[in-house]
């Protein structure tokens, strides 16, 4: 049988964090020895093992939830989990494709020259071939931020809001959704334009990568458990196979 400590120590644990995770359900019910203690077998070892792979794909409040739906014996309930975070790295994988298409435009295309000011929304939706209306359409969206005239209010864009709107004319007519092309233009305003944008792109996709493969290692992970797992709610036993480490 298996102590906290030994658990704790073959994932650089403390023991606390391995007591934590049974009493939240993220590993299944440990036997209790007469005077108290908590007596983990193998296929504890196993639950960690495929908790630790999870949270690197998933990360640790998913990781929790696929874990104790398996514990409850609600295997659809963790796959459906399982299924949403493959959906918002596949988001993720077309957000960043948006913007790597949106970037080599903005980065091989010259801009025209800009003076300071900023200007009015008709002058953004003249310029764009748009409706003034669809301009505040993106606004609602999130994809565009102009500042209000604080006499007037009425709407003002500065020449990075005029940036930001071209770039968002550009994405929609390639057929990209709003919530995408918002995302695009916060990456653009968080890096501060699209050239040095532009040389972190390899990054980003090197951690989506990096993302799905560990998905593909806690995958495995977790139908390792599956395969010895107890029944939901029932503390594990001595009659489970088991192994003791020395101290």
């Amino acid at each position: 049988m298996y102590r906290p400590i030994d658990l704790a120590r073959r994932h650089g644990l403390s023991a606390q964090a391995v007591r934590n995770y049974e009493r939240e359900g993220v590993l299944p019910p440990a036997e209790r020895t007469p005077n108290g203690y908590r007596r983990f077998s193998e296929v504890h070892v196993k639950a960690l093992s495929a908790f630790l792979a999870l949270i690197v794909g998933h990360g640790h409040a998913a990781s929790g939830d696929i874990m104790r739906a398996v514990n409850r014996g609600e295997i659809d309930t963790a796959l459906r989990t399982i299924d949403q975070s493959h959906g918002l790295l596949q988001r993720d994988r077309e957000t960043l494709d948006a913007v790597e298409t949106a970037v080599a435009t903005l980065v091989g295309t010259k801009p025209p020259p800009q003076s300071g000011a900023a200007v009015p929304i008709s002058v953004v939706a003249h310029r764009l071939g748009l409706r003034p209306a669809t301009l505040r359409k993106w606004e609602l969206a999130g994809v565009l931020r102009p500042r209000r005239d604080p006499e007037t209010r009425h709407r003002v864009y500065a020449p990075d809001d005029v940036r930001d709107a071209e770039l968002a004319h550009l994405l929609r007519r390639g057929g990209y959704r709003l919530d995408h092309i918002a995302a695009v233009l916060r990456q653009v305003r968080d890096a501060g334009g699209a050239e040095p944008l532009a040389g972190s792109l390899s990054q980003w996709r090197k951690r989506l990568t990096e993302r799905g493969r560990a998905m593909l290692t806690g995958a495995a992970r977790l139908a390792d458990y599956l395969d010895t797992r107890p029944h939901p709610g029932r503390a594990l036993t001595s009659d489970a196979k088991t192994t003791t480490l020395s101290e």
